[in-house]
This record gives C-alpha cells, structure tokens and sequence, in this order.
C-alpha cells in the first residue's frame, strides 16, 4: 500500500513541480527518491538499487538518442542561421497568408512524422520556421509547442502506415502490418486533425483577441539586413531527411535518423554556404540546446525507470492488464495508463503488450482492432507534463513554461487523441 501511495504520490509530485517550473536534474532524481523510499527499494546497494537503477535509465537514453538530439539540433540552428527557416516562412505566408500559420507548421510537422523522422528531431527541424512564422503573423508564441506536438505526437504519429515506432510495437506481439485497421484509422486520424486544429485556432484566437501577441525575446534569431536564400534551399534540405529516412528505415531502424539528419546537415551547408552568419556561433548553440534537451528527458526517463523496479508498478501493471468488460476498452485502458506512469507511448506499450496481447487474443479479438486501439491509446496520456517529448519540445527547444505552453500542448495531445480513441473503440465494437 505504502508503495502504491509512493508511485502516485511521486508522479503527481513531478508534475506540480514540472508545471511550476522546477529544474528537472533536481525534480525528477527526488520524486524518483520519494518513490523508491517509499518501496523500500535500497539507495546505494543490493542488486537493484536507486542510484544505479535511475543512472541505468537515463545514461541508456543518453546513448540511445545523442546523435539524433546533436544533428537535429544542428540541423534547426544551421536553418536559422543561414535565414532558410525565414525565408521558407516568408514564403508561405506570401502564398497563404498569415491566417495560415499555424496550418503550415503543423502540417509540416506531419509531413516529416509520417516520413518516418523521430518526434524529437522534428520540433528541432520545424522549431525556427514555426518561430518566424508565429513572429510574421504576430501570434502568441506560447502556442508554438502546441502545433509542433499537434502536427507531431497525435494523427500521425498512432495511424495506420506510421514508420514511428508506436505504430510497429504491436506488430512483434500481434502478427499484424503497419496497415491494420486502415480505415477506421483514417477516418480517426481526420477526425483529430478537424478537432484539434480547430481547438488550437480557437484557443489562439481567444489569446490574441485577449491583447496577446508575438514577443521578442533576447536570444531570438535576429533577422539581419541581408539577402535570404531562396526558399527552396529550406525545403530541399528538410526533402534529402524524409527521403533519406524513408529509404534506410527498414536496413537500419533507428540508425536511419543519423544517416537522414547528417544528409540533411550536409545538403543544408552545401546549398547555404554562403548565407551563414556565424557557423562556429550556431553550432555552439546548437550543441547547448541538445546537451539541455536530452539531459531534461533523460532525467524523466531515470524516474521511470525507478518507478519500474517498485511492487507497486508490478501491481499496477497486473491490474491494469486484466481488467474485465469489453476487450479492446481494457486493452485502451491499460496502455494509457502504463504510458502514463512511464511518461512514454512506446514504453506503455512494450509493458503492456506482452499480457494483454496474448490474453485478449485467446479470447478472440482481432489483432488489427487490438493493434489500432493499442497504438492509438499509446499516445494519449503519455503526454502528461512529465513526458519527455513535451518537456523537451516546451522547455529545450521553444523555451518556454509549463504553465504558459502546457494547456494547449495538453489539450490537443491528451484530450484530442482520448477522443479518437474513443471513436475507434466505437467503431469497431458497433460497426
């Protein structure tokens, strides 16, 4: 019981003090610590202990993903410096107009995510367009991480045909394809999008209606007096990382980001050579914004990871995974709250999968229905506060606060995809 109480009570702990603004290095290791004590897991000895198991997950993130997090973060700050991101901006809102800002950055967050580019490198990739394009049509800046993890995290992310991992977990457990369930996943996956980018307008809107609007802040991209490139040198580059992770995705998994982000690097520097500003500046800036990015996940990734070692997350896990009634809503529940705890889509699925799949399959659910509602669920409430990518998208990459930039990110990653979620579940049962 007392284990339990700790589970919870160190969750919810992180999540006050991540809405309040804390530094994470110190949060995350003490809500992990309240949590470890209260499971009697040992500090320092014994076979599995706090330090080594929070050390464990977060170096194996660290090595797991620096790369990608250093060349994606290169790859933004290369599209800033050179002015490609403003002039890829300038160009869109010339063709659409300024209404349409939001529309372009989600809509090319969406792009990249079904190419198969991770979530992460996306809002490093789309992070300096979406800012000139949020400063040209003067709209409130805390809205940015929204539509990045809109465009991102939500229909594209979880629907049939994503290379993104959330879409491939089940198919080791389940025997199915990428394509299970196509169309009740495409009908889902517009619904969301119309909800969603409805909210979102709306909730901007609202702010700007309010009095809000675009402000500078000190470190902002400068836009010099100078001549931009073309915007076609913006798009080629962002064209070689699609192209070049779709091509490798099957060969080389997740190695596949490396090889398109420093193709995308590259073409970047050999189409905008000389429209740098200051090369040396950029990539110093570069390398902090990706060392404090992945050092935030990594450092809620550790609480996860001590959360796993506790009786209590075992009881929750086998709770979760057998509750009775319809299937696939125990299926969807269980996954959520196992993504949830963990603060990870993928992570809610791996400890998940391997008891429900097996359970609800003897009892006859089709595996694509199972497949769809899995990876759906996934990517509802693993965007809680405390979940990496939204840490990392709101704190590392836009800079700014949980309690500015959250409700938005929240509604459109939390509330938009239970809503899908629940359609899904709709459809398959009655239809």
């Amino acid at each position: 019981m007392l284990s339990m109480l700790g589970l919870v009570g160190g969750l919810v702990l992180l999540i006050i003090l991540t809405l309040r603004g804390w530094n994470l290095f110190i949060s995350a290791p003490l809500c992990a610590l309240l949590v470890a004590v209260t499971a009697n897991v040992p500090i320092f000895v014994g076979d599995i202990n706090y330090v080594e198991s929070y050390m464990n997950g977060f170096s194996s993130f660290v090595a797991s993903w620096f790369f990608m997090f250093l060349l994606g973060s290169i790859f933004g700050k290369f599209m800033e410096d050179t002015g490609a991101a403003d002039s890829v901006a300038d160009l869109i809102i010339s063709k659409l107009g300024k209404k349409q800002a939001v529309l372009a950055v989600v809509l090319a967050c969406a792009i990249l995510t079904y190419g198969g580019v991770s979530v992460f490198v996306v809002a490093f990739s789309v992070y300096p367009m979406a800012l000139s394009l949020f400063k040209d049509a003067n709209l409130p800046r805390r809205f940015i991480p929204a539509a990045l993890a809109f465009g991102s995290v939500t229909f594209t992310m979880t629907s049939a045909g994503s290379p993104e991992i959330q879409n491939w977990i089940p198919i080791e457990y389940l025997g199915t394809s990428p394509y299970a369930a196509w169309e009740v996943s495409l009908f889902v996956a517009v619904v969301m999008f119309i909800i969603g980018y409805w909210w979102l307008t709306r909730m901007i809107t609202n702010a700007v209606n309010k009095g809000e609007s675009f402000a500078a802040r000190q470190g902002d991209p400068v836009l010099l007096d100078r001549a931009l490139p073309h915007p076609i040198t913006g798009f080629l580059p962002l064209v070689v990382v699609l192209t070049l992770s779709f091509i490798y995705h099957d060969s080389l998994g997740k190695m596949a980001l490396i090889v398109a982000l420093a193709g995308g690097v590259l073409a970047l520097m050999a189409i905008n050579w000389k429209f740098f500003h200051d090369m040396q500046e950029a990539l110093a800036q570069a390398t902090t914004g990706a060392l404090i990015a992945i050092g935030n996940t990594a450092a809620v990734v550790g609480f996860g990871s001590v959360a796993r070692v506790t009786p209590a997350f075992d009881s929750a896990v086998a709770a979760m995974t057998s509750i009775p009634g319809n299937e696939l809503v125990g299926a969807a529940i269980a996954v959520s709250v196992i993504a949830g705890l963990t603060g990870s889509a993928s992570g809610g699925q791996a400890i998940a999968l391997p008891e429900v799949g097996p359970h609800y399959l003897d009892q006859g659910v089709s595996p694509e229905e199972l497949h769809r509602v899995v990876s759906i669920s996934s990517g509802a409430l693993d965007s809680l506060p405390h979940n990496g990518y939204v840490v990392t998208t709101i704190r590392a990459i836009c800079n700014e606060t949980h309690s500015d930039a959250y409700w938005a990110v929240g509604a459109v990653t939390v509330v938009v995809p239970t809503i899908g979620l629940a359609i899904a579940i709709t459809l398959f049962n009655f239809f």
